[in-house]
């Protein structure tokens, strides 16, 4: 355990042990780092816990510089401790690196089927039993880590002194066609407002598509830029600033060359820097089980539903003079494990989770129901990642939770909101006016 100082902040590193498989606790073992986080001048053991669960799946907790952002005010009050979830960051890692040492695809598979919210749950408790003595603490989940929080109201609910989620109210009973159902609209209307804000887009979109239908680009990272992957652009717009970010990108992409029109680099890297899964390969893995739960496969989802949306179709809106090209953003297909260079070797590893049965409940509802831990979710309204109606019928189920209904963020609301959206649902969760 090593500690250091930043301006503001003291960290300390922590490693612990767990089960690979918590039915099996003798089994192999593997390791979980977590960072916990003081501000200077209070002393530690006079301040409750506060655990943060990041979104994803397969994304390491935030990396603080100063006291930043929503930390900022979890620091007033909290010691705070910032856990890279199993597979992530400076957890024991899974990706095309390390998975074969797993074994062939079949193994990796069955490998990463313990690597879910029910999973990182216990993962959780085990960690709290081991840095509290047994005393509940406060778990603030966003995005997926709302799930998960959801997840721990139904597990081990004993273990939770507050629940804060930002983003991440789940639809209880909504299969993974059920979530994309409700994205694939969401996904247009997003695209449609981005293009009634810069309507000079439409044309800009439908020019790079029609020059990667003709033309064979590689980004800088590898990556085979099919129109499908540009489409995935539209993932920038859930966040707050992300139909400016799209829209300057768009203004640099092609260029004229000895060889005709082109990429530009400028507008590779960027990309590159957008798509690319290297740093977080289980998003794509694991992205449709999060929402299996009554033993299904998931069968690739998403792609199944895209078919019932000709309107995001590269081929026939080209064929349209004026039809503007929508954009996509939250959902995961087959030839991502074709052209993303970090998914490529896992291809067989995808099929085979596409295809896994036996995927177990995530939420307990009768438990939730009778809920009584203080729990406080802030829903963004239009949120990309996460249905808005899913998410309040979520609501209604659990008892007690009280929700914060808002348009003045995109799903970063935390990171964008600061210690604002902390500050609100803290006071909802202690039901202060």
């Amino acid at each position: 355990m090593s500690t250091v100082r930043q301006p503001g902040l003291v960290l300390t590193d922590h490693h612990f042990e767990v089960p690979l498989d918590h039915r099996v606790p003798e089994g192999e073992h593997i390791t979980l780092y977590a960072c916990e986080v003081t501000a200077t001048g209070k002393r530690p053991d006079n301040l409750p816990w506060l655990v943060y669960l990041q979104g994803g799946p397969g994304s390491g907790s935030p990396r603080p510089v100063g006291r930043a952002h929503w930390l900022d005010r979890a620091l007033d009050e909290y010691r705070v401790l910032l856990v890279d979830q199993r597979g992530t960051g400076r957890s024991t890692p899974a990706n095309r690196q390390t998975l074969p040492l797993r074994g062939g695809p079949e193994a990796q598979a069955a490998y990463l089927t313990r690597f879910r919210a029910d999973s990182i749950v216990r993962d959780c408790e085990l960690i709290r039993a081991e840095l509290t003595g047994g005393r509940p603490w406060t778990v603030l989940g966003q995005s997926f880590g709302g799930f998960c929080a959801v997840t721990y109201l139904s597990l081990a609910p004993d273990g939770l002194d507050t629940v804060l989620i930002t983003g991440g109210l789940p639809g209880l009973d909504a299969s993974p066609e059920d979530v994309y159902r409700a994205a694939f609209p969401r996904m247009r209307r997003k695209a449609l407002a981005h293009y009634a804000r810069y309507p000079q887009d439409v044309v800009e979109v439908r020019r790079i598509a029609a020059h990667l239908v003709e033309h064979e680009e590689i980004l800088p990272d590898g990556t085979l830029l099919s129109p499908e992957a540009f489409q995935q652009l539209g993932i920038l717009l859930g966040r707050g600033d992300g139909s400016h970010r799209l829209h300057h990108m768009l203004q640099d992409a092609l260029l004229t060359t000895p060889a005709g029109p082109r990429l530009s680099d400028t507008f590779g890297e960027q990309v590159a820097g957008v798509l690319s899964h290297a740093a977080n390969p289980l998003y794509a893995l694991l992205h449709e089980s999060i929402y299996a739960q009554d033993g299904t496969p998931t069968g690739w989802a998403a792609d199944r539903v895209r078919e019932d949306h000709p309107e995001f179709d590269p081929e026939r809106v080209l064929a349209d003079d004026e039809a503007p090209l929508l954009l996509t953003g939250e959902s995961v297909h087959p030839w991502m494990f074709r052209t993303h260079p970090a998914l490529r070797p896992l291809r067989d590893t995808a099929r085979l989770l596409a295809e896994h049965s036996g995927w177990e409940p995530l939420y307990d509802t009768a438990r939730l129901g009778r809920n009584t831990v203080p729990t406080a979710a802030a829903v963004y309204h239009d949120d990309l990642f996460v249905d808005t109606e899913q998410s309040l019928r979520a609501a209604r189920s659990i008892g007690g939770l009280r929700t914060w209904v808002t348009d003045e963020f995109e799903h970063d609301g935390l990171a964008a909101g600061g210690r604002t959206v902390l500050d609100r649902l803290l006071r909802l969760a202690r039901d202060e006016a």
